[in-house]
């Protein structure tokens, strides 16, 4: 059984057509249409003013991370190097140690992130067995000159608290 095929004239045969300046000028007919309407009223224009107006944050957006600890102030981290393995772009580093207290074998001596090189997929929160790393300080605007300020250690990940209540981050993990 044969398709059926229908064909179809060519056009663009004239040589001004071959040449596409025509198309060219209205394109630029348009924007320039559009520049100066909004140049001259730009009450139309969706602007968000960052600085001033903050950004509705939910429970669920991934930002700056945090490490969390127990009731006596020890980090909740046992340094199983989970969030490191299933981090896809590798920029956590954890270094071991023995733990002195007795509270578990292991703890982290250091624990880096590179900001600059997280993705912020959240796969380092879901493989922590001892949820001591989240994402939810509600941090969302770093910046830095240079790019070993971007690398962040433990000390200020657990001096960092959480940005939302922990009824709304448990709900917007559950999705409601």
């Amino acid at each position: 059984m044969a398709a059926k095929v229908k064909q179809l004239p060519s056009r663009g045969g004239t040589p001004a057509e071959k040449v596409y300046l025509i198309e060219i000028f209205k394109g630029m007919a348009i924007t320039l249409k559009h520049f100066l309407r909004n140049l001259w009223d730009n009450s139309n224009l969706y602007v968000r003013h960052y600085p001033e107006v903050q950004p509705d944050i939910p429970a669920r957006w991934r930002g700056r991370h945090r490490l969390l600890t127990h009731p006596d102030g020890t980090p909740k981290c046992v340094a199983c190097f989970m969030c490191q393995t299933n981090c896809p772009a590798d920029c956590i580093m954890i270094k071991a140690g023995t733990r002195i207290d007795g509270v578990t074998e292991k703890m982290p001596v250091s624990f880096t992130i590179d900001l600059a090189e997280c993705i912020y997929c959240g796969y380092c929160v879901e493989a922590c067995p001892e949820d001591a790393i989240r994402m939810d300080t509600g941090i969302y605007a770093f910046t830095s000159s240079n790019r070993e300020e971007m690398k962040i250690g433990m000390t200020e990940m657990l001096s960092l608290k959480g940005g939302f209540p922990e009824e709304e981050y448990q709900k917007g993990l559950e999705g409601e």
